[in-house]
């Protein structure tokens, strides 16, 4: 990192925090370890979303308070240009709402609208990312991808995870008394930093 950019974040710490940069280099425990928004980013920058909506993510207001977090991103993803690819993984198989566009306004309607339902197709879904990923690296080589996941990892089991070769963060949704605790599991086998949701809305 070198010391010009270091300057220029140091300049935006009264601004709004780059959450997506931030998560990616571990928890933050002290307020030098936030990374800030700058006014001018590469913008070969595409972020991959894969949000887990099936029906047991409703529970606790788990679904509604990643809501809150992704309408952040979205609005991080918009002001520093990047390009958004957003996969939803609820019903019988996983939707693509967005494949690499730019980050708008319009994104906050289709979220507020964004409900819980059916089944958990999120395994289809990573193995849909790991290709359409494949094949835009080739289009676009210089272009910096980033994976989020949020999911409360409630799958029944998983093997032969796809290699999603780009930094990942997998935020865990999963709220109750009774936790199985498998997002944590799936995160080490996606080879991405694992945070729960609460651990992000408390700072």
């Amino acid at each position: 990192m070198d010391n010009g950019r270091q300057g220029k974040r140091h300049t935006a710490r009264s601004g709004t925090v780059n959450w997506p940069g931030t998560l990616l280099k571990g928890r933050p425990r002290v307020r030098e370890d936030l990374l800030f928004q700058l006014r001018t980013r590469s913008p070969h920058e595409l972020w991959l979303v894969i949000v887990d909506a099936s029906a047991s993510t409703r529970r606790h207001q788990a679904l509604s308070d990643a809501k809150g977090l992704l309408a952040q991103l979205f609005d991080d993803a918009y002001r520093q240009r990047a390009r958004l690819a957003l996969l939803t993984a609820s019903g019988s198989a996983p939707k693509w709402q967005v494949q690499g566009l730019k980050a708008s306004s319009g994104l906050h309607s289709w979220l507020e609208a964004l409900g819980a339902g059916g089944g958990t197709p999120l395994l289809a879904a990573l193995a849909q990312a790991e290709q359409w990923l494949a094949v835009r690296r080739k289009r676009f080589p210089v272009e910096q991808q980033r994976l989020l996941v949020v999911t409360d990892g409630r799958l029944k089991q998983w093997s032969g995870l796809p290699a999603l070769a780009c930094p990942g963060l997998l935020i865990d949704i999963e709220r109750g008394p009774i936790r199985l605790g498998r997002a944590r599991d799936l995160a080490e086998s996606l080879g991405s930093e694992y945070r729960h949701i609460d651990e992000l809305i408390s700072l």
